[in-house]
């Protein structure tokens, strides 16, 4: 990990307008980059165009991107990253803000915008799944039909309970799905609530994807809920949250860099809390994807490398 010499650093700031602090809240954090000597190019994502469209038409006049937003809003900028290789830097202003969180980047824009004005750059993986990139996890099942059901609105309003909140109802009516396992040369038919396919170490507001991964590990975490009864998940929940839940009998739990996961008919895949794909999925992981601003200290989240 190299400091980023920060004098007069061309920096173009892409904020999600429906992120649940709202861009008003990021006013301090630009102002204070301003200050340390960043040129800030702030600009709005017009009908039609993604953030990976603005990056990518912006690339050759900046040396860095910043993103305001959630999680979703740094999945859709992924694309362009790794294609550009500009750095990164985070200003949480989403949900749940797992990648940061995974990073250690405070939740604070302004604390966030301390750490990209400091400089310190570290390399992380991406997971990828059918070509979509993700940061944090990806789901089927259960996951998946959170992700459906929780609008925009209702993360607005409610943030991380709106989470609970939907997860509740939707539990009381869900049911098991048969998927086949493809991955280090075996083939493996289960019976499951979810599958989740993680890259960093935190996901879904406050959940864990195993208590030892970190986002510049090289490896994909799987885990999958083979539990009978929807009460047996509320139960899990404490091991969800650690990452432990792979000690328990009825979850499958691995690490490998390469998985496929079938369903009889196809089902949808949740991205770092976007349904981007469907089932057949072809999970892989991409090494040393991106460069991220991160704090001085290394977090959990990173293996320090």
């Amino acid at each position: 990990m190299q400091p980023e010499d920060s004098s007069k650093k061309r920096a173009l700031l892409v904020i999600n307008p429906r992120a649940r602090s709202g861009s008003s809240s990021v006013d301090p954090a630009i102002e204070l980059l301003s200050d340390a000597g960043f040129e800030i190019r702030e600009t709005r994502i017009s009908d039609g165009d993604t953030i990976s469209d603005v990056i990518r038409r912006d690339a050759s006049e900046i040396d860095l991107v910043i993103v305001g937003g959630g999680d979703g809003t740094l999945n859709g900028a992924a694309p362009a990253l790794v294609e550009t290789g500009l750095p990164l830097g985070v200003l949480p202003l989403g949900t749940a803000n797992d990648f940061a969180r995974t990073l250690g980047i405070p939740p604070d824009p302004v604390q966030a915008a301390e750490v990209i004005k400091a400089g310190q750059l570290h390399t992380v993986d991406l997971g990828e799944v059918n070509g979509h990139l993700f940061f944090n996890v990806a789901s089927i099942g259960f996951s998946a039909e959170l992700a459906a059901e929780l609008t925009a609105r209702a993360k607005k309003r409610w943030g991380v309970m709106g989470y609970g909140i939907v997860a509740a109802r939707l539990l009381m009516r869900s049911r098991l799905f048969s998927a086949y396992l493809e991955h280090d040369g075996e083939t493996e038919k289960i019976r499951t609530l979810q599958i989740s396919v993680g890259n960093g170490r935190h996901y879904g507001g406050g959940l864990t994807v195993e208590e030892t991964a970190t986002a510049d590990d090289g490896k994909l975490d799987l885990y999958s809920l083979e539990v009978d009864h929807w009460w047996r998940l509320l139960a899990l929940l404490p091991s969800l949250r650690k990452g432990t839940h792979g000690r328990w009998d009825d979850v499958r739990a691995f690490q490998t860099t390469q998985v496929t996961i079938r369903t009889k008919w196809p089902r949808a895949v949740n991205t770092d809390g976007e349904l981007t794909t469907y089932t057949p999925a072809e999970f892989r992981i991409r090494t040393k994807a991106i460069r991220v601003f991160i704090p001085p200290e290394p977090a959990a989240g990173l293996g320090g490398a």
